[in-house]
């Protein structure tokens, strides 16, 4: 099970975290209401199928109504349907993820409910903007900003986010693109439900979109690289990199077929310093041996890098 740490209630964290889960329900619920549902779009999600049954209750409510020899509700209300899927979902988010994340994702699933029926109640079903592409496009924002506000608060919205999260810590694939393989499941059963290729189309375009907006809100604008320089002229490097103002660890290896030492540069930069690094590095060592990776998270302050300032 995987514990997190709770914050003290009433103090700052307790604070900045509920305000992003109460800001982040209430962006998906102009979402869900104002952009997607309106075009019957399902991006995923417990509130992709959601928006399905709600639509396909409305095409087959007289027929359902003769079915049955009586009179049923003439509207299925998206947040009703999702907060009935949410329940049992957030009880598996409490035993996979802990109970701690659970206390935080009933009261995110409950306020994006809550939304929701306030929206779809005063709003109604009419679309924001007359454009099925705009109305994807910003849909698609509003609903990343809010999915990552609430997963920087350690909690989710509940339903195929949950699942989403603990794929994601299990196979360690980024929470953004793990969203997209769980909700793009959803969005070929629209497919077959609706018999429209465009809605399946629209929606992958919403779901792409919001799992770049998701990363972007988790882990920030700016982009860090990771680079493992190996190379005889290590402490050239290393000083060349602390000239940049950037610090970094030297690692110790063996070569696997020369079994030589190896000294292991290891430096996280950004993108623009990486090609000041390999130009300086072309010069004083052509045949050394880089490797620059993406880094979706650079957690710690300070300079420990002890063994790169002994080079001087």
């Amino acid at each position: 099970m995987v514990k997190l740490v709770q914050e003290k209630m009433f103090s700052k964290k307790w604070f900045v975290s509920y305000t992003q889960i109460f800001i982040g329900s209430f962006a998906m619920a102009v979402a869900v209401v104002l952009f997607i549902s309106p075009y019957k779009l399902a991006p995923g999600g417990v509130y992709g199928i959601s928006i399905m049954l709600h639509h396909l209750y409305d095409m087959y409510h007289e027929t359902m109504r003769n079915i049955l020899g009586m009179n049923i509700p003439t509207n299925l209300d998206i947040s009703v349907v999702a907060i009935c899927m949410d329940i049992p979902l957030c009880l598996l988010g409490v035993k996979m993820l802990g109970p701690i994340f659970g206390v935080k994702t009933v009261v995110s699933f409950s306020s994006l409910a809550v939304f929701t029926f306030v929206l779809e109640n005063s709003w109604g079903y009419e679309a924001a903007v007359d454009d099925a592409m705009l109305s994807s496009i910003f849909g698609a924002v509003c609903l990343g900003l809010g999915c990552g506000l609430i997963f920087r608060a350690n909690a989710t919205s509940g339903g195929t986010d949950v699942i989403s999260m603990v794929l994601s810590r299990k196979f360690h694939i980024p929470l953004g693109n793990m969203v997209i393989m769980v909700d793009s499941c959803v969005v070929l059963i629209s497919l077959v439900a609706f018999q429209d290729l465009k809605i399946p189309l629209y929606s992958f375009i919403v779901i792409y979109i919001t799992g770049q907006i998701i990363n972007t809100t988790m882990y920030g604008f700016k982009r860090i690289k990771t680079m493992f320089i190996i190379s005889e002229k290590h402490e050239d490097i290393a000083r060349f990199i602390i000239e940049l103002d950037r610090g970094g660890t030297i690692l110790y290896g063996e070569g696997m077929y020369t079994n030589e030492k190896k000294s292991i540069i290891f430096s996280n930069v950004n993108p623009r310093e990486v090609n000041i690094i390999q130009k300086y590095i072309r010069e004083v060592d052509p045949g050394a041996f880089i490797t620059v990776i993406d880094a979706n998270q650079v957690v710690g302050e300070g300079r420990g890098f002890h063994n790169i300032h002994e080079i001087h």
